[in-house]
């Protein structure tokens, strides 16, 4: 039987990262840089080494799970068939779905600011509005999300690795991007940092 939620994720995660690769060639045609594909930071370039391979297991894990029927790769046949957990996948693929909708939303109002990259360098504007107004980092908010649908489609050892990574990864990443922010924009940065938060909005604004 065709695992539909297996097929979702699938396409959207391709899609994701497609999108990714578009924008990276539009912007080495249009400004003859790379958006970051070379970081120039040395930790980020460390980071790029555990990011590089770990995107391309994000891509070949749920192709993967469609394709081979072993234990170490394949969806366990209770994750298909128990009615509860088979109703959290297809959620988790809807969820999926949104969550790319929403990333290309950042993305576009990101524009020519949208980078992988931290540059020291270069001072980009600082976005605080629309879906960056209560949360600092929405693209890696949303990221990860999309990592936890594809771990709850595809409850398999290689995915929680990666995804435990990826959390780690998103985490060491936006916390290195704010230390560079707030040299970049000083005290309005430091005011958005007081009223965001990381990668979930602020329950209530912060006292006056």
């Amino acid at each position: 039987m065709t695992d539909v939620p297996l097929l979702i994720l699938t396409g959207t995660v391709w899609v994701y990262w497609t999108r990714v690769g578009l924008m990276v060639v539009r912007a080495r045609r249009n400004t003859g840089d790379s958006a970051g594909l070379v970081p120039k930071q040395p930790l980020e370039r460390l980071l790029w080494v555990v990011w590089v391979p770990l995107v391309a297991a994000w891509l070949a894990l749920p192709w993967l799970a469609l394709t081979k029927t072993d234990l170490l790769f394949a969806v366990p046949e209770a994750a298909r068939q128990q009615p509860a957990y088979a109703a959290l996948r297809w959620a988790a693929a809807i969820c999926a779905v949104l969550c790319l909708a929403m990333t290309q939303k950042c993305w576009t109002r990101m524009g020519r600011d949208w980078r992988m990259d931290v540059r020291p360098d270069r001072k980009a504007e600082l976005i605080t509005d629309g879906l960056f107004a209560r949360v600092r980092h929405p693209i890696y908010a949303f990221s990860i999300l999309l990592m936890l649908c594809s771990l709850a489609i595809v409850p398999t050892p290689p995915m929680l690795l990666i995804a435990t990574a990826h959390v780690v990864l998103m985490n060491v990443k936006a916390r290195n991007e704010e230390r560079h922010l707030a040299v970049a924009h000083g005290d309005t940065y430091a005011r958005y940092l007081r009223e965001s938060g990381r990668f979930f909005p602020r329950r209530l604004p912060p006292s006056a």
